[in-house]
């Protein structure tokens, strides 16, 4: 009997439904060939909803998810609103109200035609970063004294705790234990990424990291202060192999890492509670003037379809799916991932048709 999995779809704004209609298209192929169902809810909340509604996204949405295996979702953000409301309201509502405390960024190069580095390839650039998600400066937590004065005064807080940080690096720790070591490593590797040394604070990861790796002896650990994290990733990339990062920091060390491997029409992100219904996204912005024009690259998009079935167990699908990416791109059938080189949906095809011929091949 097969397997259904209920998946929240909420394309949101700009270039959101086109990438996830692709998205959707390489899912139905990863379906029929690896033999599994699912039942798909269109989730409507996004500046045309709001708009038109007042509506963001009201507290039986997120009680609805909860009832889900996964949401895809495409891009949130519209400059006829302000900025950071629908953000804060959706993308964050669904991180803390749903408890998806990992954050999960693939950093993988399929292809040194993508990388910006001088002399690297993909053997140099496969790495995964797991980015704290519900806490740190992101909570909330902020205020103004005399705002709009010269004497303005503008604060938030940075928040960890003990059960936050835990959980993330012992994630990292079973991550890198599931991976294995990397091509020519003796063992697995995770790396501990803050500013511990400034940001006195985080000396809580520090310890708990230093406690947690005491139950991983066989997995090698390493550290970066965030600076120098930075700029090791742009000169040896091959150092790391999966990172544990503080909220604040991952959201700016991830970005660079997309840039490496190939620029943000490539990367996806998981917003993960293992266990439990969880959030998968393309990390680019909605990108209102491509609107309707059919010039969006959906690879993100589908690559988070990747991580999402990865996510409920269908791990033959979600590595079909990689796959037949990669092959796209290493063949030269994907000429670039700029927007308008291929169409959307030319993009979308071109993988669906791969996912189908690449397993019939196999066969």
């Amino acid at each position: 009997m097969s397997k259904v999995y209920d998946i929240g779809v909420l394309p949101g704004d700009g270039i959101g439904e086109e990438v996830v209609r692709e998205g959707l298209k390489v899912l139905t192929a990863a379906e029929q060939v690896f033999g599994f169902k699912t039942r798909r809810e269109h989730l409507p909340y996004g500046a045309d909803h709001f708009l038109k509604t007042g509506e963001m996204m009201p507290d039986a949405a997120f009680d609805r998810i909860r009832q889900m295996h996964a949401v895809l979702m495409g891009a949130i953000g519209d400059p006829r609103i302000e900025v950071g409301k629908l953000e804060f309201a959706i993308i964050a509502g669904m991180r803390f109200k749903l408890d998806l405390y990992v954050n999960l960024r693939p950093i993988k190069l399929m292809h040194e035609s993508l990388c910006p580095l001088k002399d690297k390839g993909p053997a140099d650039v496969d790495m995964v970063i797991c980015r704290e998600n519900t806490e740190d400066a992101y909570t909330g937590i902020h205020g103004y004294f005399k705002k709009g004065t010269p004497d303005e005064v503008a604060q938030q807080t940075m928040l960890y705790t003990r059960k936050g940080t835990e959980r993330i690096v012992r994630y990292a720790f079973e991550l890198a234990r599931r991976r294995g070591p990397k091509p020519g490593a003796k063992a697995p590797k995770v790396t501990l990424i803050d500013k511990a040394n400034a940001v006195r604070a985080q000396d809580l990861w520090t310890r708990t990291f230093a406690e947690v790796a005491r139950e991983y002896p066989g997995i090698e650990t390493d550290h970066a202060y965030i600076d120098a994290a930075c700029m090791w990733m742009v000169k040896n990339p091959e150092w790391f192999d999966v990172a544990v990062t503080p909220n604040l920091f991952g959201d700016i060390i991830t970005d660079l890492g997309a840039m490496i491997q190939g620029g943000m029409g490539i990367a996806a992100s998981g917003n993960i509670h293992p266990g439990q219904v969880s959030m998968f996204e393309p990390i680019h912005g909605s990108a209102p003037k491509y609107r309707g024009q059919n010039k969006a690259n959906p690879l993100a998009t589908i690559m988070a379809v990747s991580l999402m079935l990865d996510h409920v167990g269908e791990s033959r699908a979600a590595s079909a799916i990689e796959q037949a990416v990669a092959s796209l791109i290493r063949s030269g059938r994907i000429r670039s991932l700029q927007a308008g080189v291929h169409g959307t949906d030319e993009l979308g095809t071109l993988v669906e048709h791969e996912v189908r011929a690449a397993v019939g091949a196999r066969a």
